[in-house]
């Protein structure tokens, strides 16, 4: 169907054409999916008139008997990023003044994942989200990346209530684990729940008491009975409390391989709740399936960074249809129609103290930390970047910094991650997110010392040529005996296989003794590398993970700059080729 020049699809549902337009003239396409099982979709809505944003909004038309749930989810700090905070505003007053009650929930991993989020600890996302007056929260894994005792200082902060039924500190729960809504004479209960591998998938240092005893639980069993009881428990007294309607706001997720933590174990465990608003694994998957009892369930998730915002209408008769406003443009909704409202000053606000916290100084080196060989030009005078080939003291100051962090035996940091140098002097925000400016998990692995030397040998496999691939080290040295041909094979992927020849990395120590290829070590990395074959690695994968997303990797780098090296980087990173923990033998000795 056209319509003004723009394409988009025609549902029963509120269109988000016309809640995002408001009488603008063009935009680019807008698209709603939804996918309610034929037995819950629910009544027609109420037509609506769009106004010229210009004008005075609309007065409020007659009341519906409807009520409609917005949610985000996985925002990771991307408040300007496809409907952006503003264009959520938008849709949310639209609808209301359409006559529609409203209730706006979030389910996790809001305040962190971009600079923002980094430099604040999350307390700008909290600041935002207390504009967008959201009716209730929880918490997802990454809420807890900054320390969980800051966390609950920030949750303090937050005008809208963090409802969790399984997070506890010192065996005291720390949230509610339900709150009760009364819309339209209706009384909604929310239950919360996170993922029980938050505890896995963060630094153990984030939970641990000044003893260095964890003291935080998220009822982590192998069998999921834990959580699955805590849930029941939650929906049970919200039931006995007079919901009429029980949703369950999760941060758990889909993916099977995380069986028996994903909303699909979830749902065949438990009775009582009528719809699930999940988060963690990104996705958009609308899904209805049976209970334990064998009544249906509602699904819904709307994947991250505000690409998509969920929905959830509920009749007066109790059936629901979930679906999406969606959002596939990189230009913001907000930014390409021109969309202000009452969001737009904290917004603005917040930017603001972000570009002034990038340009203040955070440290100072007394060093130049680089990328680029200080005394070699190429023939055009450009610099002759290195970190991808050899050692630099800035690849050293990297993975030290990730190694003190997780308090691993090695670290290994592509050089693919390190994009810029700094030079001698001061030290700002902006220069250290510009030495890492992907926001990268750390992970930790456990590896044994064959699969670290296979790691090393695909590093220096293209060497001379550079290559992302190329390691990084710390807690760890050896020699690269680059007149070796590479003999490594890769697979149909494109990933490493196997050595069929020579080694090319010989003398591998850890700590100072020579590695044992049986003996298992810890190691930390960008999961990018140690989890996901980036750049190839085929040697290990997410079998071998035992710590799920530590941290952001420029966060480790802010944090050992300044508490381990107290703010200033000197005589033992003078050297711009490194301390000697890679030796690169390029001719064969006589």
């Amino acid at each position: 169907m056209r319509k003004n020049g723009l394409s988009w699809r025609a549902l029963p549902e509120l269109s988000a054409l016309a809640l995002i337009l408001a009488g603008c003239a063009s935009a680019a396409p807008v698209q709603e999916t939804s996918q309610p099982d034929a037995s819950l979709t629910a009544a027609a809505e109420p037509a609506i008139t769009p106004s010229p944003s210009a004008e005075p909004a609309p007065a409020v038309q007659k009341k519906s008997d409807d009520i409609m749930i917005l949610y985000t989810s996985d925002i990771h700090c991307g408040l300007t990023q496809g409907f952006g905070m503003e264009g959520l505003k938008q849709i949310r007053t639209t609808i209301e003044n359409n006559g529609i009650s409203t209730l706006l929930l979030d389910d996790g991993d809001a305040i962190q994942g971009e600079v923002i989020g980094t430099i604040s600890k999350g307390e700008d996302v909290i600041e935002v989200m207390n504009q967008m007056n959201y009716d209730a929260a929880i918490p997802g894994n990454h809420e807890f990346d900054f320390g969980a005792d800051w966390f609950l200082e920030l949750a303090k902060k937050a005008n809208y209530p963090y409802i969790c039924c399984n997070l506890f500190r010192k065996g005291e729960q720390v949230f509610p684990s339900y709150l009760i809504k009364e819309v339209n004479g209706r009384k909604i209960g929310l239950v919360g729940a996170v993922t029980p591998r938050t505890l896995t998938s963060c630094s153990p240092e984030n939970f641990k008491d000044e003893s260095g005893e964890i003291i935080y639980d998220f009822c982590l069993d192998s069998t999921g009975e834990r959580l699955f009881q805590a849930i029941q428990k939650a929906v049970d007294e919200a039931r006995a409390e007079g919901a009429e309607t029980v949703i369950l706001m999760q941060h758990i997720g889909e993916e099977e391989e995380l069986a028996p933590f994903n909303f699909q174990t979830v749902i065949e465990n438990t009775t009582g709740i009528d719809i699930i608003t999940d988060g963690h694994s990104h996705d958009t998957a609308q899904v209805t399936m049976n209970n334990k009892e064998g009544k249906p369930v509602v699904r819904t998730a709307c994947g991250t960074k505000m690409q998509a915002i969920g929905y959830v209408k509920l009749a007066k008769d109790g059936t629901a249809a979930s679906g999406l406003y969606t959002w596939n443009n990189e230009v913001s909704v907000p930014a390409l129609l021109g969309i202000t409202n009452e969001i737009t000053p904290g917004l603005e606000k917040v930017n603001a103290e972000l570009e002034e916290t990038m340009g203040r100084v955070v440290a100072k080196t007394e060093v130049d930390l680089v990328v680029n060989d200080p005394n070699k030009y190429n023939d055009d005078g450009t610099p002759v970047k290195i970190i991808r080939g050899r050692e630099t003291n800035l690849g050293d100051l990297c993975a030290d910094a990730v190694r003190a962090g997780t308090k691993t035996d090695i670290a290994l940091i592509n050089a693919g991650g390190i994009r810029d140098q700094i030079r001698e002097g001061d030290i700002t925000y902006g220069d250290i997110i510009s030495v890492m400016p992907f926001s990268n998990q750390v992970c930790i692995s456990n590896l044994t010392g064959q699969q670290i030397i296979d790691a090393l040998e695909w590093g220096v496999a293209k060497v001379p040529a550079n290559t992302g691939a190329f390691l990084q080290v710390s807690g760890l040295s050896y020699e690269a005996h680059i007149y070796i041909p590479s003999s490594f094979t890769v697979d149909t992927e494109g990933h490493s296989a196997e050595v069929t020849g020579e080694y090319r990395v010989k003398n591998v120590k850890v700590g100072g003794e020579p590695i044992d290829p049986k003996k298992t070590y810890s190691v930390s990395g960008l999961d990018f590398v140690l989890k996901h074959h980036g750049s190839g690695f085929g040697m290990m994968g997410p079998e071998d993970v035992a710590i799920d997303e530590a941290g952001v990797d420029n966060q480790f780098l802010i944090d050992y700059i300044n508490e381990d090296l107290h703010g200033v980087v000197g005589d033992r990173y003078r050297d711009p080729y490194g301390e000697g923990r890679i030796t690169m033998i390029m001719e064969k000795p006589e």
